[in-house]
């Protein structure tokens, strides 16, 4: 019987851990060349670090604000509880703005890619606005029936997309050319934090993580670095072959991505020679998208069930998944390049303030003012939390700059950099 325990807990533990990697791991990936590509492998692989350190820990600040409170408790329970009222308006609005940014960019990739699947598989013609709607209602009705239920699938998606990974890198690798990862621009390199931060987002999810692993503080805390360091390694490589691949500019280059707003798996099969790396692209690109629509949508699902006080029963969860799949629709369907500006902005600003600045604010009023219990403390003390602190409201403020056009953006710098002129990034 002890045996049967231990191994349903270990499975527990890996789908845990897939639904985090899967969660990051997914439409962020897409957009990430496209936005570290002027700045070249080594200097995006140093800030990539950075932001999965400072990411990781913020989640694992966030989980210990989590083990305070009582089964259930979401952002708003959280941040109300510590920080007042101003934290739970906080709260509702930038984890809403995370959210649905997040999942409207999913469904616009994803819709693309049903699209273009239809099209080259079954050789019929798809609206964008078909494939949008096909793809959130197949993959939403997922969210509809439960947590159990999407961890079972996500984790055989995650395990589809890591063997399309695999099957992609090794296929793909023979295609790079060293010359390209040889490029380095160090002084743009930290415009492209805002988009890495969202490529390490999953803390929305968290408390939804929590009561699936029965409060274990220990598989969490496994679950949370795990997953985030399997992301980590899978962005390296990735970044490794496509920087190698696709030029910076020119024809279907990374600027021309930027331009329209597309992935870059759209770009990578008209630089290799074999047919089947755009095809594992392709698929790749699909189930990473759809782990981490799954991620962010039972996030959000949950949220709105704490804080508009809706149970997840009969027609209060009908009403739940009618408040997330309408708006998401309207927006991924009908407005362009929004996969990309929603990924920047929910990173630059979503993430900067409710997945960095609160946590590490919920943490030192609760430890150090509330005198919260001392278990399933986070070690480093007050300088690791100031540490953190500082980095996330860096990024903030380097968010606020470029949309007030004091610096640059990553597009504004390819423009620069293509006229052979250094990027004004200066303060």
């Amino acid at each position: 019987m002890e045996e049967k325990e231990t191994a349903s807990q270990n499975g527990s533990l890996i789908s845990a851990m897939f639904l985090v990697a899967g969660t990051c791991t997914g439409g962020g990936m897409l957009a990430l060349p496209v936005a570290t590509g002027i700045s070249g492998f080594v200097p995006s692989a140093v800030v990539m670090a950075c932001c999965w350190f400072a990411m990781t820990v913020s989640a694992l600040l966030l989980l210990e604000v989590n083990l305070w409170m009582k089964e259930g408790a979401h952002v708003i329970t959280m941040s109300s509880t510590i920080l007042g009222p101003i934290g739970r308006i906080v709260s509702w609005i930038v984890y809403l703005f995370i959210s649905y940014a997040s999942i409207v960019a999913y469904t616009a990739a994803g819709g693309s890619l049903v699209v273009n699947g239809a099209a080259n598989l079954m050789g019929f013609e798809l609206t964008k606005e078909l494939g949008c709607l096909l793809f959130i209602v197949c993959f939403g009705s997922i969210i509809y029936i439960g947590s159990r239920f999407v961890g079972r699938v996500n984790t055989i998606l995650f395990v589809a997309m890591i063997v399309a990974y695999f099957a992609l890198v090794s296929t793909g690798v023979s295609e790079v050319k060293t010359e390209l990862l040889s490029h380095r621009r160090w002084t743009t390199s930290f415009l492209a934090i805002p988009l890495l931060l969202t490529t390490f987002s999953f803390q929305t999810m968290l408390p939804s993580l929590t009561p699936y692993l029965k409060r274990n503080a220990n598989a969490l805390r496994w679950a949370i670095v795990g997953g985030t360091t399997i992301t980590f390694a899978v962005y390296l490589i990735w970044q490794y072959m496509v920087l190698g691949i696709v030029p910076v500019a020119g024809p279907n280059s990374l600027l021309h991505a930027l331009e329209v707003g597309e992935p870059v798996t759209q770009f990578l099969r008209e630089h290799v020679k074999s047919e089947w790396v755009s095809h594992f692209a392709e698929y790749f690109a699909f189930f990473a998208l759809v782990t981490s629509f799954l991620g962010m949508a039972l996030g959000l699902i949950d949220f709105l069930s704490d804080g508009l006080n809706i149970k997840k029963t009969g027609l209060g969860k009908a009403f739940l998944g009618f408040l997330i799949v309408v708006p998401t629709y309207i927006f991924a369907a009908y407005f362009e390049r929004v996969f990309l500006v929603a990924l920047d902005t929910s990173g630059g600003f979503g993430d900067s303030i409710l997945n960095g600045i609160m946590p590490v604010l919920m943490v030192w009023v609760g430890r150090y003012y509330l005198k919260f219990p001392n278990e399933n403390r986070v070690p480093g003390g007050k300088p690791l939390l100031l540490i953190v602190l500082a980095f996330f409201a860096l990024s903030l403020v380097l968010e606020t700059l470029i949309h007030t056009g004091y610096i640059c953006s990553i597009f504004e710098a390819c423009q620069i950099i293509l006229n052979e002129k250094q990027p004004d990034i200066s303060f």
